[in-house]
C-alpha cells in the first residue's frame, strides 16, 4: 500500500515537471511567432502557474493519503502485537481451569484419608476417579498416552531401556512399559520407556 502511494506522489511530481517543460517550450514557440512576445509569454506563465497549482494540489492530496495509510499500518501493527502478547500470556488459561478440578479432587481425597472411617478401598476409588479426571483433561487438550505394551518397538516414540529374552513375544516387541510416553497434538513430548523382547539365546 505504501509503495503504491509513493508511486502516486512520484507520478504527480513528474506531471508537474512535464507541465513546466511543456509550458516553457510553448512559451518559447509562441514568443518567436507572436507579434507581441511579451503578451504571449505572460499568457504562458499564467497557464503554467495554474497547472503548477493543480499538480501541487494533487501532490498534497497524495501525500495526505500516504500519511494516513502509514498511520493505519502502524495502528494495525500495534494491535497485532497486543493480540500476540495476549495470546501468549493467556494460552494456558483453559488448561489451568481444567486442572483446578483435578486439584479439588486430590484435596478431597486427602481430607477423606484423614477421617477415622477411611478405608483402603475408598482411597483407591478416590484416586481412580482423580486419575480419570486428569486423563480426561489431558485428552481435551490433545495430550495422548503412548502405552505400547505388546506392540512393535518404534524408536520414534519409544526409548528402549534394556532388552530381555522372550519365547512368548516376537523379537523387537515391547515386553513391558516402565513409563508411558505422551503426544501433544501428535507431536512426541515424552517417549515411552520400555523393555524390548529379543530372541532367546541358543542352548549349547
Amino acid at each position: 500500500m505504501e509503495n503504491n502511494e509513493n508511486n502516486r506522489v512520484e507520478a504527480a511530481s513528474t506531471e508537474v515537471q512535464s507541465a513546466a517543460d511543456e509550458a516553457t517550450e510553448n512559451a518559447g514557440k509562441e514568443a518567436a511567432t507572436s507579434s507581441d512576445p511579451q503578451a504571449g509569454l505572460q499568457q504562458q506563465v499564467t497557464e503554467l502557474t495554474a497547472k503548477l497549482k493543480e499538480a501541487q494540489d494533487k501532490v498534497s492530496d497524495y501525500w495526505d493519503q500516504v500519511m494516513r495509510a502509514r498511520a493505519e499500518l502502524e495502528n494495525m501493527r500495534r494491535r497485532m502485537e497486543r493480540d500476540v502478547e495476549r495470546a501468549h500470556k493467556y494460552a494456558l488459561d483453559g488448561f489451568a481451569q481444567e486442572l483446578l478440578g483435578v486439584v479439588d479432587s486430590l484435596e478431597l481425597g486427602l481430607a477423606a484419608a484423614q477421617e477415622e472411617s477411611a478405608s483402603v478401598e475408598k482411597l483407591k476409588e478416590g484416586k481412580e476417579l482423580t486419575l480419570k479426571l486428569l486423563k480426561n483433561t489431558l485428552e481435551k487438550f490433545n495430550i495422548k498416552e503412548v502405552d505400547p505394551k505388546g506392540q512393535p518397538f518404534n524408536p520414534e516414540q519409544h526409548q528402549a531401556m534394556t532388552m530381555q529374552e522372550s519365547s512368548e513375544q516376537a523379537p523387537n516387541t515391547v515386553l513391558l512399559v516402565l513409563q508411558k510416553g505422551y503426544l501433544l497434538n501428535d507431536r512426541l513430548i515424552r517417549p515411552a520407556r520400555v523393555i524390548v523382547a529379543k530372541a532367546p539365546a541358543a542352548e549349547g
